[in-house]
Order: structure tokens, then sequence, then C-alpha cells
């Protein structure tokens, strides 16, 4: 059987470059978190217009609430820009990006198991973000009634008899904050166990391709 010559295109038969080709169809996949970019960037625009023009009569504790919004904004976009970028690059095929000035400097060593790792870590990111809104809505806890309750519908009826402006309720649980924290430990725990593999799959890689030389 000859071999093809050095740096020659291997023939590809019709059934292997069809299901090679079917990488293509994750194309409209891409695109579409492309779609959902731009809303993200839209709803980053609008909660910053509310946040500018009502300034004057938010309270610290909600300028901060809206400000970790845009934070969990803002990270969740980083994170499709992760699964775009990485995913387009790893899966479907080359972006071409090799001395481009913005060329992202995880995206040249980027591959399955690194962009497992990288999304472990985003995800922990924006569970961190959604644990610390709840943590600073959970100093309510005791003195509010939950929204949606009887007594907080009571209570936002009186306050509004009195032309009196507040936080009327509070859409946190003790229950609520301690599994949440749980969720984010386990989160936690499955970033660790997913880099611990991944780093016993490359040692383990690497004496086999010793061994092969």
């Amino acid at each position: 059987m000859t071999k093809p010559a050095p740096g020659a295109t291997p023939k590809i038969g019709p059934l292997s470059n069809l299901i090679f080709a079917s990488r293509w169809l994750q194309l409209p996949l891409y695109l579409g978190l492309i779609v959902a970019q731009c809303v993200y960037v839209f709803l980053f625009l609008k909660e910053l217009t509310h946040l500018v023009v009502a300034a004057n009569t938010l309270s610290e504790q909600l300028i901060m609430m809206v400000v970790l919004g845009l934070i969990d904004v803002v990270m969740i976009s980083n994170l499709l820009v992760m699964v775009i970028v990485g995913g387009y690059e790893t899966f479907v095929s080359r972006l071409n990006l090799q001395g481009h000035p913005d060329q992202p400097e995880w995206l040249s060593h980027v591959n399955a198991s690194v962009l497992k790792v990288k999304l472990a870590m985003a995800i922990i990111g924006i569970s961190s973000i959604h644990l610390l809104k709840t943590f600073i809505e959970a100093g309510s806890l005791g003195g509010l009634p939950l929204c949606g309750t009887p007594p907080a519908i009571e209570l936002a009826r009186q306050l509004s008899e009195l032309s009196s402006a507040g936080k009327t309720c509070t859409t946190v649980t003790a229950v609520g904050v301690m599994w949440q924290t749980i969720i984010h430990t386990i989160f936690i725990l499955s970033a660790i166990g997913i880099a611990w593999t991944d780093r016993l799959m490359s040692h383990a890689a690497k004496p086999a391709g010793k061994a092969a030389h």
C-alpha cells in the first residue's frame, strides 16, 4: 500500500468526508450564541441606563445589587465568548488567528479538556456573584416578609397609604440561602474534580508519548 507523500493531503472516502463535514451542523448553534450575546449587551445597556437615571433615589444597597447584576451579565457574556470562540476552534474549524494582536492568550493551547476547566471556573464565578447577591439580600431575613405573601402585600399597601418608599419584602429564605451555598460548593468540588482528572490524564499521556518514541 503506497503512503501519501509528505505534506500531501490524504484522500478521504465519501462516507468519512460526510461524517467529518457534519461538524458544520454546529455552526447555527454558535451563530445562535452570538445572537444571545447581543441580547445580553442590550440587557446590560438597559440596566445601566436604569442605574444612571435612578442613581439619586436608590439606596447604596440597591445600587450594589444593580452593579452586581451588571457584573453577572458581563461574566455570562465572557462565558459565551469562551464557548463560541473555543468551541468553534475545537469542534468546527480553525480560526487562523495566529499572529493576530487580539488573539486570546488561552486560545493558543485550547482543547476540549482546557475548555471544560475554563467553563467550570466561569460557572463558579457566575455562581459566586449570585451567592453574594443572596448574602446581601439575606440581611433582611426575619425583618421583612417573603415577597408575594399576604404580609408583604399588606406592608406594601400600608407604605403606599403613607406615601413612603422603601423595601417591603425579601426574595430569599434561610433554606434558599443554605441550598444555594451547597450548590455553589458542589460547583467548586466539580471544578476541582475536572481539573484533577485532566491533570492525571495529561500526566498519563506524557509517558505514553515518550514510550512511543
